[in-house]
Formats: C-alpha cells, structure tokens, sequence
C-alpha cells in the first residue's frame, strides 16, 4: 500500500476530523482538525495500518496568528515502506496536547524537547520536564519572540550573563560569497 492509500483509510475511520490528503513531492500530509483526537488516531495508524515508528514530532511557531503553533508528527510504516505526516494546530490559549508516549516510546524526548523549547505542554506525559534548558528556565527559546541573541541571566555560573552579539557575530551568515566554505558561519573566525 502507498502513503496516499493509507492516508485515505485513516481519513474514512476518522472522517472530517482529518483533511483531504495533501500529496508534495511525493509526501502525504494529513491535517487534524481536533487536536484532542491525536492519541486514538496515531493509535490506529500503528495498530491498523502498521505505523510501527514515529520518526520525529516538531513543531511550528507562527507567531502573531491563532492558532500560534503546528505540531507535526512523522510516522513510518517498515511493512508498507513508506511515511505519513499528521499535522494539528495548538492555540497559545491552551498550549497543550495529549501525549502519544503510550503509542510509541520514543515520543518520550520528542515531546518533552517541544515541551523546552516551545513550551507546549503533553497531557498525560509520563516525565514532562526540560530536556535541554535547566529547570526553573522562564522561557522557552525557540519561539519567534525570544530574541536571537538570548536573554541576560541571574544564574553567572549555568549561563551566560550577557546577550550574544549579533550584528558582525561568528554565527552570522554571509551572503553571497565564493563558496558554501565562505558563507558557512562555523568558517568565520575574529581574523575574517
């Protein structure tokens, strides 16, 4: 069976709640309307169609519009040898999704690593607690309005105490240039 085949099996047990399948460049993406509805519907697509893994679960700042967030699950089939990407929106209102730990173990670190950096939470998540930043971090950096050059700390000896320079920095991209070599931010060094 093909992605597209399997999508649209999902799409009749589930009917409206999930969108039409939106095929680009050869990936099906499944849309739910009802992100309550994600833990029974990722339990199907493991136990009925064979999603045996979940390669990843990320998610989308879209800072400024309601529903501010897109989670997106990626999902694997080893018995159809092909992917499914279910995605769901978030509100910042609520900011917070059931977890599908008991549907695949490895949503463990994803969810929590989301949870860090974005500051969604996941219902019903056996170990919900930061996995990169310290714990008693207020903010969660990979959100669109926490600056690019980070936030000054209390905390001299965990972090930084300043906010790193931007303009001129070694972790700014050059345009244009010669090569990859040349515009690659780990290449710069004070002397270029």
């Amino acid at each position: 069976m093909t992605s597209h085949e399997l999508a649209r099996q999902l799409r009749l047990r589930f009917g409206n709640v999930l969108s039409e399948p939106v095929v680009f460049r050869d990936e099906v993406t499944l849309k739910l309307t009802d992100a309550e509805r994600i833990g029974e519907i990722c339990t199907h697509a493991k136990r009925t169609l064979r999603f045996d893994l979940l390669l990843d679960i990320t998610s989308v700042d879209h800072y400024g519009e309601d529903p501010r967030w897109t989670v997106v699950y990626e999902l694997y089939s080893l018995t159809h040898r092909c992917h499914l990407r279910l995605k769901t929106d978030v509100s910042e209102e609520k900011s917070e999704l059931p977890s599908v730990t008991k549907v695949w173990a490895t949503a463990n670190w994803h969810e929590r690593e989301i949870y860090d950096l974005m500051g969604i939470r996941f219902r019903w998540h056996p170990d919900l607690r930061r996995i990169i930043m310290w714990e008693g971090y207020p903010y969660h950096p990979l959100r669109k309005d926490f600056p690019l050059g980070g936030k000054p700390t209390e905390l001299p000896d965990i972090a930084f105490t300043k906010t790193a320079p931007i303009e001129g920095g070694p972790f700014v991209t050059s345009p244009g240039g010669r090569d990859t070599i040349e515009r690659e931010p780990r290449a710069k060094t004070p002397e270029n």
